[in-house]
């Protein structure tokens, strides 16, 4: 049975839903699990939580954990990567700096300054980790959890031989919102859904034959609806089609519900990102697998709505599966620029991936998409190539940072930035902007 690296396990909670999900299979309940991390008291815990969980359901599963990353990949047949460089050290300034110019991202973690200064410092880490299972593991699947994931499978693919696929949850957790939007149950709902990541659109949205998309416009019109989702009501409203990422993250990525305090508050409020709130839920998170660790608590067993253990499973008993993924356009959309990451349906089975041909996509939303693969494609090249003047365009890309700052504004923040994140960028070229 398959051997599972899955590098970045110290995202306790995130590798306890993954390790559930995998083990809830009995076709991959003897499956080897290789957990690796750098933080080795987080990866005690998960390794610890792990072997509860093989324990108390009498698995036959082998649980190994490390700290040497060329041993969790070495003869690997799946690589799950879910990796934050830096820690939150490092992601502060992503979020606080640009705020300081006026800047307000919801998250910070797709597009926008912080996104793309997030890519520049984990596209480096994850190529090194390709060029490993290049040498160790080649034909070993990888697939990419981490954000920005649009940027990050795209230089995966276009700097790397591995096979790679990223998945998200928006897909999932957005149809199930819909469904309840329209008090539809979950289980008779079908849809097709294709754009980038966080930003894809539900094509079709059916219950058998019936079009189900028509609901969605008359459901908009209950308030208390609509306050659930003011921005993706917008989006809908004026370009016809549901989005796949939260409202929050959705007013980040385009420029017309962040730009002033007054549109942030009426659409998407809070005006600003709390980070040391994060900080906490994200210690709360810790404390509750340590419970489960220690056995005060139990450990959830339901499987979750990732879509990982489904694909390996696919994989190893071919039994075929539909998820949506993250993969290289070859041709999938017609309208979105060849060679970008893009988020469509792909059919799993004994033989792989096989990402769905979508077609064109309607041009409104094609546009919307392009304006963040601008973003992306300046992103990807900065980090692959090292490129500062790449970095600071990419920046001056992004919808909601152009329509808020001058260019030389926008060429400060990025210096700032780049200082900020000196301790990770050692390549970085002096300043380019005149103080």
């Amino acid at each position: 049975m398959p051997t599972i690296a899955m590098i970045g396990a110290g995202s306790v909670v995130f590798a306890q839903r993954l390790t559930t999900d995998i083990l809830s299979y009995p076709e991959l309940a003897d499956s080897t699990l290789r957990l690796m991390d750098l933080d080795p008291d987080r990866l005690t815990s998960i390794g610890a939580l792990a072997r509860r969980l093989v324990r108390e359901r009498n698995l036959p599963a082998r649980i190994e954990t490390t700290t040497d990353r060329r041993k969790a990949l070495d003869g690997a047949d799946y690589v799950i990567v879910a990796i934050q460089v830096g820690g939150v050290d490092a992601v502060r300034p992503d979020v606080e700096i640009p705020h300081r110019y006026g800047v307000d991202q919801a998250v910070g973690d797709t597009l926008g300054p912080g996104g793309v200064f997030r890519a520049l410092r984990t596209i480096p880490v994850l190529i090194d980790i390709c060029r490993d299972m290049e040498e160790l593991c080649p034909n070993a699947l990888l697939i990419n959890y981490s954000n920005p994931m649009a940027v990050n499978c795209w230089a995966i693919g276009q700097a790397t031989r591995i096979k790679v696929i990223g998945f998200c949850h928006s897909v999932q957790g957005t149809s199930r919102q819909l469904a309840g939007y329209i008090g539809v149950p979950y289980a008779e709902v079908s849809y097709w859904v294709a754009g980038i990541n966080h930003m894809a659109w539900f094509l079709e949205f059916r219950r058998g034959d019936e079009d189900l998309r028509p609901r969605l416009f008359q459901a908009m019109a209950d308030p208390a609806i609509y306050e659930k989702d003011r921005v993706r009501f917008e989006v809908m409203r004026h370009f016809g089609y549901f989005v796949t990422e939260s409202t929050r993250h959705m007013s980040e990525y385009v420029p017309y519900f962040r730009r002033t305090q007054t549109l942030a508050e009426r659409y998407a409020p809070p005006w600003r990102r709390d980070y040391d709130l994060y900080v906490q839920r994200q210690q709360s998170y810790y404390e509750g697998v340590q419970r489960q660790v220690d056995g005060l608590d139990p450990i959830p067993t339901d499987r979750t709505d990732e879509y990982c253990a489904t694909v390996l499973h696919a994989i190893e008993t071919n039994t075929p599966a539909r998820v949506n993924g993250n993969v290289i356009n070859r041709g999938l959309i017609a309208n979105l620029p060849e060679g970008a990451c893009v988020e469509v349906p792909c059919l799993v089975d004994a033989r792989g991936i096989h990402p769905c041909a979508v077609g064109n996509l309607p041009p409104q939303l094609a546009a919307l998409n392009r304006s963040n693969i601008a973003v992306q494609e300046l992103a990807v090249k900065a980090a692959v190539e090292q490129d500062r003047d790449a970095a600071r365009q990419a920046v001056a890309l992004d919808p909601l940072t152009a329509a808020v700052l001058s260019l030389d504004d926008i060429a400060l923040l990025t210096d700032d930035l780049f200082v900020a994140s000196a301790a990770w960028l050692t390549w970085a070229k002096p300043p380019i902007a005149a103080r």
